[in-house]
């Protein structure tokens, strides 16, 4: 059987992808897989799945690139004066568990000048789940988001919501821009992994993160 992969990308930097990651790699039993970290001060992105998902060091794939600063990914790369290099970005091979990999901001950031992580994602083909926030703005960052996945023919499973209640927003986006509503997730506070564990198996089902073909 082959192996289940599945992209979480993000309408943009701060919405809660890591968080929402953590979750999902938890009611799927899968690994995780963060290529690019940016802001590597205290802890990364793929110690914080860990810390809340519960999932071992070795269900967490090494990252392509650790970056000092916590600013887009080519402008904290130029900082450090390397360049990364997106062509040998292969997905790790398949395994007995479902992968998830987590993108760095949003869906058009840059990995150096000529590429966008878009780019890797539509080499990849593999689906992606839209990570949105509830916040203000949210209409107009979701249907750029999920219009240019169209464009570029990247299957969308869904999109997820992080954030308060914003019924009419979600509505919106989910009618518009003609896409399946997975769930939101809340807000945590404090945040721990019983209190996110509980939280997501109360909003998002595991059957919803299947394939569409």
């Amino acid at each position: 059987m082959r192996q289940q992969r599945i992209v979480v990308a993000g309408t943009g930097a701060g919405v809660g992808k890591t968080v929402f990651c953590a979750g999902l790699v938890n009611l799927l039993g899968a690994n995780f897989w963060k290529p690019i970290q940016v802001g590597v001060e205290g802890e990364t992105d793929s110690e914080c799945v860990a810390r809340l998902s519960g999932l071992s060091s070795d269900r967490i794939v090494p990252e392509r690139y650790c970056l000092r600063k916590a600013v887009q990914p080519h402008h904290s790369a130029e900082i450090e004066e390397v360049r990364i290099n997106a062509d040998p970005f292969d997905v790790p091979g398949n395994g007995e568990h479902p992968l998830v990999i987590e993108g760095t901001g949003g869906l058009m950031e840059p990995l150096n000048c000529g590429t966008l992580y878009i780019d890797v994602f539509e080499r990849w083909r593999l689906p992606v789940v839209l990570c949105a926030s509830t916040a203000v703005g949210t209409i107009n960052y979701s249907l750029l988001s999920i219009e240019v996945l169209r464009k570029r023919q990247i299957d969308v499973l869904g999109i997820a919501f992080v954030g308060e209640k914003n019924a009419d927003a979600v509505r919106a986006i989910c009618e518009i821009g003609r896409v399946r509503w997975l769930g939101r997730l809340p807000w945590i506070a404090p945040l721990s992994a019983d209190a996110l564990q509980a939280a997501f198996k109360a909003s998002f089902r595991c059957e919803d993160f299947k394939p569409l073909r």
